[in-house]
C-alpha cells in the first residue's frame, strides 16, 4: 500500500489513499522484469497487489504458498508501499501445490521481490550465500543448494527483484530429482515434495521481507547478472550517538520530546490525576490517539534504517474504567519514509480494570521508521490508541535499540521498564513439574511423540528403585529419523503467556545414571529467545552437557537459562528448551528421565530473585582434602556434573595442568580420589 498525506480514520485503524510512484530503477517492482520468458514453466505467489503475467504466458499464480509456524514462522509487514511476508524465524518455507511439475527440470530459478534491508546481507553487512533446502526426510535424502549472493547495493531501502539459481540433480539410486519426485523411503510432512509441508525452503533468512516468490525453469526470468542490479540507497547522515528521549509531564521536564497536539491526536493537560497518595499532572487524548514528537532529529532521521524501538509509559488505570474494556497501547507506526504504515497487534494493548493505580510498562516494536504518523516536522515512534476511554499518561520514554558497530549497540536504556507488569506480581505461577513415577503433571507434560522427537515410556532405574521414565526413542522409533530429542510441553500457560519478556528459567531433571551409558551426554539444547524485539532460536553452550558417570542411581541435573521465551521449538502450545540426548560427535544415548521441573526466577516484585529449585542447584565447585601419612584424599560433591580433577606440580606453569587418571570412587555422595604422597608437591583443581 503506497500512501501520501490523505487519511481516513475509523476506530483505531486507518485507510490511506493510494498514490502511484513511478519506478526509475533497473527493474520496476510493479511489473515483472522485462527479461522474463513467457514460454517457460513458472509458479508464483504475490503477497499483496497483482502482477500481470506476460502476454501469452501460461504461468500459474497462487500455486505457491508461503508457510508459517514453528521455526518457519512469518508475519505480514507493511513497508515500501506493499504488505510483504517477513520471516520471523530462521527459515522461509514455500509449498508448491503443483510440485511434481519440476520432476524433469534440471535447473530451478527462484525470483524474489525482497525489501532492501540488512536481512539481505550477513551480520557484518557483507554478501552472504543464500542456501535452499530441497529433498525430503530422512536426512540422507536432503540436499542444500547455494543459490548465489546479493551485492551490498541491495540494501537500499526499496523493493528489489533478486534472482537465485539452484540445480535440481537426480538422486543416484532411484534417478528421481530432489524437487519433483519422492524417494521410496521418503517420510514425514512430504505432501509437497519437501520438508515440513513445503517444497523449497530458504535457510537462515530471519527478518527477510518478501513480496513475490516465483519458481521457474532455468532462464525463465533472465540471468542473475541481468536481474541483480539495484538503485542506490538515499543519502543520509549516520545514526546519532543517542538512544533515549522522553518527557515527564508531571515533573515538567523533557528530553527532546513534545506531546503532539493536532490532526486526530489533540490532547488536554489535566491536573491531580491518580490515587489519593499519588496525584500527577498528565496528558489525556481528546479522542482515540496520543502521539509524541521527537525534536531535532535527536534519535535519527526518517532516512535512517528502521530499528527496533522500546517505549515506556506511566499511565493511570482509572476506577471509572472498570467493566468498560478500556485498552491502551501502541497502534500505528511508520516503516519507511514514504511513509508506509504498519500496525502493532491490538491484542498486545494493556487492558485496564479500574485498579486506581499508575501502571508503568513497556512495548518493544520492530522495524520502526522515525517518520512517525502525522508527526509533521517532528520525528516519532509509534502512535498510541486509547480505546473505550481516555487514558491519562504522566510520562513517556522512547529508546532506539542500536545494533552493529554503533557505540551504543546492545544497550537497553529502558531495561528497568518491563513489558508485562504481571511478572512482578503473583498473577503467573513460577513452578511447574512433571513426575512420571508419581503421575504428577502440574503445568508440564510430555511433548509431541513424532518427527525427530519420538519417545519411549518404560520403567528404569536400579533394581530397588524402579520408576516410570521417558527417553528419546533413537533406533526404537522411526528408523529413518534421528530420534535424539525430547520435548516437554508447558500446559495451560502455567508460567504465564508467551508474550511476557524473556524469562530466567531454572531447570531440574531427575535421570537414571545408567552404568551401561557411561560417558554419554544430554542437555537442554535449543530454545526461542527475544533478541531486541526479534524472536530467534538460540542454543545452549556445550558446557551444558551432563555426562553420565554410571553410578547406577537416580541423579539430578540442574541448569539456568536466562533468556527463554515460552514459544518452544517444534512444540505447542508452549515449551522451554528442547533436550538433546546425543553429543556433538553424534553418540546417542537412551537416557531415562523420570522427573522434570521448571522454576521462573522473577526479576521484580515480592518474589524477585526467588529460585524454587534452589535445592537442586549444585554446590560451588569446592575441593576438599584429607591428608594421611602415605595417601592424600581429594573429594568433591557428586552433584557437580561435568567437572574433571586436574593435577599440576608447578603452579607457575599454567599449561602443565593434566587430568588425574585415577578414577574417583563414590563415598557418602562424594567423589573421592586417593593419591600416594610423593616427594614433589602436587596441586589439584576442578575444571570443565
Amino acid at each position: 500500500m503506497k500512501t501520501n498525506a490523505s487519511y481516513f480514520f475509523l476506530s483505531c485503524t486507518f485507510i490511506a489513499a493510494a498514490t502511484l510512484i513511478a519506478a526509475t530503477g533497473p527493474f520496476d517492482p510493479e511489473a515483472w522484469p522485462p527479461t522474463v520468458d513467457p514460454n517457460k514453466l513458472v509458479h508464483y505467489v504475490v503477497t499483496e497487489g497483482t502482477l500481470t503475467p506476460p502476454e501469452g504466458a501460461f504461468w500459474q499464480e497462487g500455486v505457491l504458498q508461503i508457510l508459517t509456524g514453528g521455526d518457519q514462522s512469518t508475519e505480514n509487514f507493511n513497508i515500501g508501499g506493499h504488505i510483504g511476508k517477513k520471516a520471523v524465524s530462521d527459515y522461509l518455507n514455500v509449498a508448491d501445490w503443483a510440485w511434481t511439475d519440476w520432476a524433469s527440470v534440471e535447473t530451478i530459478d527462484i525470483l524474489v521481490q525482497a525489501y532492501g534491508d540488512a536481512a539481505l546481507l550477513d551480520a557484518d553487512g557483507e554478501p552472504q550465500d543464500f542456501t535452499f533446502l530441497t529433498g525430503t526426510l530422512p536426512f540422507p535424502r536432503l540436499r542444500w543448494a547455494v543459490g548465489g549472493q546479493i551485492p551490498v547495493d541491495a540494501k537500499n531501502g526499496k523493493w528489489n527483484w533478486v534472482l537465485f539459481r539452484i540445480d535440481n540433480p537426480q538422486r543416484a539410486d532411484d534417478g528421481g530429482r530432489y524437487v519433483g519426485t519422492l524417494p521410496p523411503d521418503s517420510t514425514e510432512a512430504n505432501e509437497y515434495g519437501g520438508v515440513n509441508h513445503g517444497t523449497i525452503r530458504f535457510e537462515n533468512v530471519s527478518q527477510l521481507i518478501v513480496r513475490v516468490i516465483a519458481f521457474g525453469e532455468g532462464g525463465a526470468f533472465g540471468e542473475p547478472d541481468e536481474i541483480n542490479h539495484f538503485l542506490p540507497a538515499e543519502s543520509c547522515d549516520p545514526e546519532p550517538n543517542t538512544n533515549l528521549a522522553g518527557i515527564d509531564i508531571d515533573a515538567g521536564t523533557a528530553n527532546h520530546v513534545e506531546v503532539l497536539d493536532g490532526h486526530d491526536h489533540t490532547t488536554t493537560i489535566v491536573e491531580d490525576v491518580g490515587p489519593a497518595d499519588d496525584k500527577r499532572r498528565a496528558v489525556v487524548p481528546n479522542g482515540l490517539y496520543l502521539n509524541f514528537g521527537i525534536t531535532d532529529n535527536y534519535l535519527g532521521q526518517p532516512c535512517n534504517e528502521p530499528r527496533t524501538v522500546k517505549v515506556c509509559l506511566d499511565f493511570y488505570d482509572d476506577p471509572a474504567f472498570a467493566g468498560l474494556n478500556v485498552r491502551f497501547g501502541p497502534e500505528a507506526f511508520a516503516t519507511d519514509a514514504l511513509p508506509t504504515y504498519d500496525f502493532y497487534p491490538a491484542d498486545r494493548r494493556q487492558i485496564l480494570t479500574g485498579s486506581d493505580k499508575w501502571i508503568r510498562r513497556s512495548w518493544v516494536i520492530r522495524g520502526v521508521n522515525l517518520k512517525g504518523v502525522n508527526a509533521d516536522t517532528f520525528t516519532a515512534g509509534p502512535r498510541f490508541c486509547s480505546e473505550n476511554g481516555q487514558v491519562a499518561v504522566s510520562r513517556f520514554e522512547i529508546a532506539v535499540l542500536r545494533v552493529g558497530d554503533h557505540p551504543l549497540a546492545g544497550q537497553d536504556p529502558l531495561a528497568d521498564c518491563i513489558e508485562d507488569p504481571n511478572i512482578c506480581t503473583d498473577a503467573y505461577a513460577s513452578y511447574v513439574e512433571l513426575d512420571l513415577a508419581n503421575d504428577i503433571r502440574n503445568g508440564l507434560d510430555l511433548g509431541s511423540n513424532q518427527g525427530d522427537q519420538e519417545y519411549v515410556l518404560e520403567e528404569a532405574g536400579p533394581v530397588n528403585d524402579r520408576r516410570m521414565a521417558v527417553r528419546a526413542a533413537h533406533d526404537d522409533g522411526d528408523a529413518t529419523h534421528e530420534d535424539k530429542y525430547l520435548n516437554f510441553a508447558i500446559t495451560g500457560q502455567a508460567l504465564g503467556p508467551s508474550t511476557q519478556p524473556n524469562a530466567h528459567l531454572a531447570i531440574c531433571v531427575t535421570y537414571y545414571d545408567d552404568p551401561a551409558l557411561v560417558g554419554t551426554q544430554f542437555r537442554p539444547e535449543v530454545y526461542q529467545t527475544d533478541d531486541g524485539g526479534t524472536l530467534t532460536l538460540k542454543w545452549t553452550p556445550p558446557s551444558f552437557f551432563v555426562q553420565l558417570e554410571g553410578t547406577g542411581q537416580w541423579n539430578e541435573a540442574y541448569w539456568e537459562i536466562t533468556d527463554v521465551k515460552f514459544k518452544g521449538v517444534n512444540q505447542d502450545p508452549q515449551a522451554a528448551a528442547r533436550f538433546v540426548t546425543a553429543n556433538a560427535e553424534g553418540v546417542k544415548a537412551k537416557i531415562p528421565i523420570t522427573r522434570v521441573r521448571y522454576a521462573v526466577i522473577r526479576p521484580c516484585g515480592p518474589n524477585a530473585g526467588v529460585n524454587l529449585l534452589e535445592d537442586c542447584k549444585p554446590p560451588e565447585p569446592v575441593l576438599g582434602v584429607r591428608r594421611g601419612f602415605e595417601q592424600v584424599e581429594i573429594y568433591w560433591s557428586t552433584r557437580l556434573q561435568g567437572w574433571t580433577l586436574q593435577q599440576n606440580s608447578d603452579l607457575n606453569d599454567t599449561g602443565a595442568w593434566a587430568p588425574v587418571m585415577t578414577e574417583p570412587v563414590i563415598e557418602d555422595n562424594q567423589n573421592v580420589v586417593k593419591e600416594n604422597v610423593g616427594a614433589a608437591p602436587s596441586f589439584y583443581r576442578l575444571a570443565k
